[in-house]
């Protein structure tokens, strides 16, 4: 059985950050394609950060020099290093594996921006 626990999120002010991290057991982060996805109210589900397994990344426009995703394969752990935060920002957050065709997802962690 595939699981997710995810930590990191919370309030913080305009300008703060935050580090978001995803631990999974059940599957092998090696050979996943791993990313973060985030839905704010009313909004649909979006792309934020994505990294290869061979650790090639790619962003969202809107959170480009501003947020980092990472991995440690060995941990089998995801992390969302998120700066310069903004009110905009604000969703909850998931983290998602992409193996054999399948995609697992996280149960998602809110993040609020606001002062």
């Amino acid at each position: 059985q595939v699981q997710f626990v995810e930590s990191g999120g919370g309030l913080v002010q305009p300008g703060g950050s935050l580090r978001l991290s995803c631990a999974a057991s059940g599957i092998s982060f090696g050979g996943s394609v791993l990313s973060w996805y985030r839905q704010a109210p009313g909004k649909q589900r979006e792309l934020v950060a994505a990294i290869a397994t061979g650790g090639s990344a790619n962003y969202a426009d809107s959170v480009k020099g501003r947020f980092t995703i990472s991995r440690d394969n060995t941990k089998n752990m995801v992390y969302l290093q998120m700066n310069s935060l903004k009110p905009e920002d604000s969703a909850v957050y998931y983290c998602c594996a992409y193996t054999l065709g399948t995609a697992y997802w996280g149960q998602g962690t809110q993040v609020t921006v606001s002062s």
